[in-house]
């Protein structure tokens, strides 16, 4: 990748026609889904059930942003689920004790909070080179005993949390639930940076050939700490969302979390091998992944299956991009 392909948005035919047939089949896929549970469910194909996707969705595009930018640097971030745990109860105690500040000042209190807790990942990892799943594996840990210590047995409850605290997931424009919109110009923000900007294109230089990268002058250390703390920063509004949306928060928030979203991320398109994907594909991934989800709901299907499901999504997806990447590069096009 040269300098030249940093300035400008990169031409390239033929990876633009494999992004937009990648894509398009997950579309696909999503239809036929949706197409299956309403056969199986008479409740599946109606507005609620709709709301109930999109609203579901919602916080895992959110956080997939944050873990896309990560693996976009050929790293992985797998503490993004504690992250969102601990913030949720983090906003939630400190929203109840603190009734009279604005709902801002408690967003933006848990938004730095979950910067700080991206910030020492990106630290770690970017400074002393250390493989970011051991990293981030030992602060998924860390950061779930932080939450298990604060937390307790102690449980904040719906009642409990000020007024005006749950209308920042119970409001909507249009009908659209106001989650939805949360996520949508959030995605919007992320694939204008990725796309069209030089920091952001500079992300899928490092993930596609970091030693090229460097020697190209880009900055890879910085870049890799800055896509942690953007990581962290979004899960520290996820967790906000999170209580807001579900009213009960407590220390098991978001325990497995970061599977959801790694399989949404990876089914949507997001190379685990770094430097390609889209954002929009992050978007439909959740939205299958949803739509799996909801669907075995309400064929009163175990959810111990959608956990294998998950799991297998993830292996489908990663085993997917690399016979896709291994052809696309015989063919003379780097991915």
């Amino acid at each position: 990748m040269s300098l030249q392909t940093l300035q400008k948005p990169a031409s390239q035919p033929s990876w633009k026609r494999f992004v937009a047939r990648r894509e398009i089949s997950l579309l696909a896929v999503l239809a036929f889904l949706f197409i299956v549970f309403s056969v199986l469910s008479d409740r599946f194909a109606s507005v609620n059930t709709v709301g109930q996707i999109l609203n579901n969705m919602a916080i895992v595009v959110i956080v997939g942003i944050g873990l896309a930018l990560v693996l976009l640097t050929r790293n992985i971030d797998v503490s993004v689920g504690s992250m969102v745990g601990l913030t949720a109860y983090f906003a939630a105690d400190f929203a109840v004790k603190n009734p009279q500040l604005p709902i801002i000042v408690v967003v933006l209190a848990s938004c730095l909070l979950g910067l700080v807790l991206g910030s020492i990942n990106g630290i770690i990892i970017a400074t002393l080179r250390v493989p970011s799943i051991m990293v981030t594996l030992g602060t998924l840990y860390i950061y779930r005993g932080i939450d298990s210590i604060l937390a307790g047995s102690n449980q904040v409850t719906a009642q409990s949390l000020p007024s005006g605290y749950g209308d920042l997931a119970s409001w909507s424009l249009f009908g659209i639930p106001g989650l939805v919109i949360y996520a949508f110009v959030i995605a919007i923000a992320a694939h204008i940076f990725i796309r069209h900007t030089f920091t952001g294109r500079s992300f899928l230089a490092i993930g596609s050939n970091p030693l090229a990268a460097e020697k190209m002058g880009i900055p890879a250390k910085r870049r890799i700490f800055v896509a942690f703390a953007i990581s962290g920063l979004l899960c520290g509004l996820a967790g906000v969302l999170w209580g807001a949306r579900y009213g009960t928060v407590d220390s098991s928030v978001a325990s497995g979390y970061e599977i959801v979203v790694l399989a949404a991320v990876v089914v949507g398109g997001i190379s685990v091998n770094g430097g390609s994907g889209t954002i929009g594909g992050v978007i439909i991934g959740a939205a299958i992944l949803s739509v799996i989800s909801t669907g075995l709901a309400l064929v009163n299907v175990s959810q111990f299956w959608l956990q294998a499901i998950q799991g297998a999504v993830i292996i489908a997806a990663i085993v997917s991009d690399s016979i896709i990447r291994t052809r696309v590069e015989a063919r003379g096009v780097k991915a």
